[in-house]
């Protein structure tokens, strides 16, 4: 995991640039590991980054960090858009929708980042910070770590 988000830092750093943004990754523990489609999971980040980039304010922050639970793997992607309307974030997902007037695109990311992390057994999910932005979380399943007997 360490790796594809060193991957994703390099690749999101030059898209933060591009639109005058702070981009930070947080620190990855190196022993996590996450079973699935690493092209997928790679598509399902790039777009909730691209999706963040394209809507935070200027000159604000996007932050990619993950967490953990004992069954879980979790990859937020948090942005300053200054937050949803009421009762649309469910709606965000549907193919071909944009709620704002920057019709750049075809309304497809987060369509296709919830698509990438379902086909991984897993799922996104996104937390309105009113008058912040939004938290755009991919659960996934964590692998199990192994025990060795000693």
């Amino acid at each position: 995991m360490l790796e594809f988000m060193e991957e994703m830092q390099i690749s999101g750093a030059v898209h933060a640039e591009g639109y005058g943004l702070r981009f930070t990754v947080q620190p990855v523990d190196r022993k996590l590991i996450v079973d699935g489609d690493r092209q997928l999971l790679a598509s399902a980040v790039s777009n909730l980054l691209q999706n963040a980039f394209k809507f935070t304010r200027a000159n604000g922050h996007v932050t990619l960090s993950t967490r953990i639970s004992e069954t879980r793997v979790l990859i937020d992607v948090s942005d300053e858009c200054g937050g949803l309307p009421a009762g649309k974030a469910q709606e965000l997902f549907r193919p071909f929708v944009q709620e704002s007037s920057d019709r750049s695109g075809l309304g497809l990311g987060l369509s296709i980042a919830r698509s990438a992390a379902q086909a991984n057994a897993g799922d996104v999910h996104v937390r309105d910070v009113p008058g912040i932005g939004c938290v755009f979380t991919i659960d996934l399943p964590r692998r199990p770590v192994s025990r060795t007997a000693s």
